[in-house]
């Protein structure tokens, strides 16, 4: 079963990589140093398949895809979040990461509550809890279905974003 990470407010993208660690597009590299400051334990302690769940303004800060990237190659199953920076947001649309804004399940949850996530509705099932995070756009679902935008483009042409809109 997922577990889930709990981050705060603000949390930004050199929180979850610094700058230094951007030298590299390598996913194994960036996921070993994914929160190395913020949470020096986290890449270490993260399986395949967890869930973040994070405050107000996930993401905020530099606009470089190295952050949700880093959480994505941690195997970070989603990022749940009361809200997100825009172009964190779009950013990690983008590369694949499911990313669920919620307001509720914030106060719901503790580090290592078992959690399980059904990303084309936005369920968020917390320990039996139920919440109703907002439901991914069709563009959003056929990217992360297809593992990131480019290889959305690669398999199915420009043409797929206009047949999913």
């Amino acid at each position: 079963m997922a577990r889930v990470f709990k981050f705060g407010d603000g949390i930004s993208t050199d929180a979850i990589i610094p700058g230094r660690y951007n030298v590299t597009t390598d996913p194994a590299a960036l996921g070993k140093a994914c929160f190395i400051e913020a949470r020096p334990d986290f890449a270490g302690s993260v399986q395949a398949g967890d869930v973040i769940v994070g405050g107000r303004n996930f993401g905020c800060g530099s606009s470089r895809e190295h952050a949700p990237m880093a959480i994505k190659a941690a195997g970070v199953q989603a990022v749940v979040a009361r809200s997100f920076a825009r172009i964190f947001y779009r950013n990690a649309i983008n590369i694949g990461l499911p990313v669920i804004q919620c307001d509720s399940v914030y106060d719901a949850v503790q580090d290592g509550d078992p959690v399980s996530i059904d990303i084309r509705s936005g369920g968020i099932d917390v320990g039996g809890k139920i919440f109703q995070g907002e439901t991914p756009g069709p563009v959003a679902v056929a990217i992360m279905e297809a593992g990131t935008l480019i290889d959305l483009i690669k398999t199915r042409g420009w043409a797929a974003i206009e047949e999913v809109s």
